[in-house]
């Protein structure tokens, strides 16, 4: 399904099946500025994460990478949103919120997103229809 924005002078094309080369993937990442919390300098790191996702969203503008929803799920009650990037210069377009949708069209009726934000993305969340949940808690490797 294409959707064309005034702004990019291809149509954007939105995938659940296309594959995802690292470089692209560390290329959007760059670009959406996830890159300050992801490790974008380890690419056996990146191969992996891309590698384990259960559910991974992209969006295409002609052969460019422009957004990914890279999730972990078990498909009927939760679908951890890893990672929501989309290149900086197409934010506020509804790429981020495609994305999103692609990913519930893939799980269970039941299913939940949950997902960490980012500092910059924390009033995105609700406009989109997310609810803030204060009981979240990260245990670092080790």
């Amino acid at each position: 399904m294409g959707v064309a924005f005034r702004y990019l002078p291809e149509m954007l094309r939105y995938s659940l099946t296309d594959s995802v080369s690292v470089a692209a993937f560390r290329d959007v990442l760059i670009r959406s500025t996830l890159a300050e919390r992801r490790p974008v300098d380890d690419p056996e790191c990146l191969e992996g994460m891309l590698r384990h996702a259960n559910v991974i969203a992209t969006c295409w503008n002609g052969e460019t990478l422009v957004g990914i929803a890279r999730s972990v799920t078990d498909f009927s009650y939760c679908c951890y949103l890893s990672d929501l990037a989309v290149d900086a210069a197409l934010q506020r377009q509804g790429i981020g919120r495609r994305l999103i949708e692609l990913t519930q069209s893939r799980l269970g009726p039941r299913c939940k997103i949950i997902l960490l934000a980012a500092p910059a993305a924390v009033a995105y969340y609700p406009r989109i229809g997310f609810t803030h949940h204060p009981q979240a808690w990260v245990l670092a490797p080790g």
